[in-house]
C-alpha cells in the first residue's frame, strides 16, 4: 500500500518521463502488439545511411530539425516497415514510452510533445508530425496521433489502480515526458547566457530557445530541437555520457565478481596521469560494444595516442574526452546562438561524478553550478503543479527550484594546460 494510502499524505497527480526514441505499437482494441525494441537493438543498423542517401540531409534537417542519429525512431520504424513486420502492418497507433505508461494507467492514449519531438518524425515549423517526410519513407500516416503540451490533464487513473493503491481517482498529468525536458525545466538558471547539460548516461548539452534554429551551421553541427516547457525549444547535442564508464563497470564487475564502488572507480581516475589520451565519446566504436574497456583502449591505438592499461587511466580517459567534447559542443553553441556563454549548469545523477564536473569546468573554461541531482524529478512534479495552476511560467517554476537547492559551484582549474589538450583533441576528431 503506498503511503496516500495509508493517510501518510495526500497524492495530488501522476505523471510519467523515460528516456525519447522507443516507442509502442498498439492494436485497433488498444492491445500491445509486442514489446517495444530498445534503441540499442542492432536492428537500425545501416537504416540512417540508406535513408539519408535517398532524401538528403538538408530535406529530412529542414522537416525536423532534430539531430541525425541512428537510433532515432525515425529509423526504427523505417527499419520495421523494410521488414514488413506484422506489428506495423496492423498497428492503429504509435505511443511513445511514457505516453504507453500513461495509457497502461488511464487508458487514455496521447502523445505529449517532448517526447514526440524525439522521434525525428516531427516539424517543429509547422507544430505538427512531419507529413512529408512520413509519406515519402513509406510509413503509415494513421498510427501518428495528435500531439498534446506538458501539463495536459490525461485522465485519472483506472478504477482497479485507485483500488489497488488506495489512492482513489488521482489526476495523470503528462509532464515534460522525455526526461530531459523534465530536467531542463528545472535548472535553476536566470537570465539568458547559460547552457545546461542533463549529465547521465547521456550529456544532453545545449540551451533554451523560443525559435528553432534550422538554419544550415546548425544541420552541419548535427544539433537539434527538441521540444520543451512554456514554449520553449531545447537546442541541444546528444553526447555520449557516463555511459563509457558505466559499460567500464560492468564488465569489471563481470571480470571480478562483484562491482567495485563508484567513490574507488573516481578515485582511481583520479590518481591517473592526466590528459594523457582520451577519445571521442561519440565515436560510433563506443555505441554498444562487448567489451567497453577494449574499445578504448582499441580506439587510443587506433589513433595513435598512449593507449591506458590501468583501470584508473581507461577511465580518465574517458572522462577527458567526455570533459573536452563538452568544451568542444559550448564552443559550437556560442558560435550558433551568436555571443559567448557566461555559466553552465549542469543537472541530473552524473553530477555526484565532482571529478567530471571539475574536468567539464577546466575544459570548457566555464564557471560550473552542479545541481540539482534529481533535477528530472522535480521538473515533472512541478509541471504537474503548471497543469493544475498552482504555478504559472517556467521562470516561476525555476524560483520555486532556486529556494528548494543549494547547487556546488566549480571554478576553471589548469587552463591553459586544459587549453592544450582541447587543441590535441580538435585534432582527434579529424582522424
Amino acid at each position: 500500500r503506498t503511503w496516500a494510502a495509508r493517510g501518510e499524505g495526500e497524492l495530488s497527480s501522476v505523471g510519467v518521463d523515460t528516456w525519447g526514441v522507443d516507442f509502442a505499437l498498439l492494436g485497433r482494441e488498444g492491445t500491445l502488439l509486442g514489446n517495444p525494441i530498445a534503441y540499442r537493438d542492432p536492428y537500425t543498423e545501416g537504416v540512417m545511411d540508406s535513408v539519408i542517401t535517398a532524401l538528403g540531409r538538408s530535406f529530412i534537417f529542414e522537416q525536423t530539425g532534430l539531430q541525425f542519429m541512428p537510433i532515432n525512431t525515425l529509423y526504427q520504424l523505417v527499419a520495421l516497415a523494410r521488414r514488413k513486420a506484422p506489428q506495423l502492418e496492423v498497428a492503429d497507433q504509435l505511443l511513445m514510452m511514457p505516453d504507453l505508461f500513461h495509457y497502461f494507467l488511464t487508458g487514455e492514449r496521447v502523445v505529449e510533445f517532448t517526447d514526440a519531438t524525439t522521434t525525428q518524425c516531427y516539424n517543429p515549423r509547422t507544430g505538427d508530425w512531419a507529413w512529408e517526410l512520413i509519406e515519402r519513407v513509406g510509413l503509415p500516416r494513421h498510427i501518428f496521433s495528435p500531439v498534446v503540451p506538458p501539463g495536459t490533464r490525461v485522465g485519472t487513473l483506472l478504477r482497479h489502480i485507485s483500488e489497488e493503491t488506495g489512492v482513489g481517482a488521482v489526476e495523470v498529468i503528462a509532464p515534460a515526458s522525455h526526461d530531459t525536458g523534465s530536467a531542463v525545466a528545472a535548472v535553476p538558471a536566470q537570465g539568458e547566457d547559460w547552457a545546461y547539460i542533463s549529465l547521465g548516461t547521456w550529456a544532453l548539452m545545449g540551451i533554451e530557445v523560443h525559435t528553432p534554429i534550422l538554419s544550415n551551421e546548425a544541420l552541419a553541427a548535427n544539433f537539434t530541437n527538441e521540444g520543451g516547457v512554456d514554449g520553449t525549444y531545447r537546442f541541444l547535442k546528444n553526447i555520449t555520457g557516463l555511459w563509457l564508464v558505466q559499460e567500464c563497470r560492468r564488465i569489471w564487475a563481470r571480470e571480478d565478481g562483484h562491482a567495485t564502488g563508484w567513490d574507488d572507480l573516481i578515485r582511481m581516475a583520479a590518481e591517473a596521469q592526466p590528459l594523457r589520451s582520451f577519445v571521442n565519446p561519440d565515436d560510433l566504436a563506443f555505441l554498444s560494444p562487448p567489451d567497453m574497456p577494449e574499445a578504448i583502449r582499441s580506439y587510443c591505438r587506433r589513433t595513435g595516442q598512449p593507449i591506458p592499461e590501468a583501470r584508473g587511466e581507461v577511465l580518465r580517459c574517458a572522462l577527458e574526452g567526455l570533459a573536452l567534447k563538452c568544451r568542444y559542443t559550448a564552443d559550437m553553441l556560442a558560435h550558433l546562438r551568436g555571443k559567448p556563454l557566461q555559466v553552465l549548469h549542469i543537472v541530473g545523477g552524473g553530477i555526484q561524478n565532482r571529478l567530471l564536473c571539475q574536468f567539464i569546468a577546466n575544459a570548457t573554461g566555464l564557471p560550473v553550478i552542479a545541481g540539482p541531482i534529481e533535477a528530472t524529478a522535480m521538473g515533472n512534479i512541478l509541471i504537474q503543479a503548471m497543469g493544475q495552476g498552482h504555478i504559472g511560467s517556467l521562470q516561476e517554476l525555476r524560483d520555486v527550484v532556486r529556494r528548494s537547492v543549494a547547487p556546488e559551484e566549480y571554478t576553471p582549474q589548469d587552463v591553459a594546460i586544459w587549453e592544450e589538450a582541447y587543441s590535441r583533441f580538435q585534432r582527434l576528431l579529424m582522424t
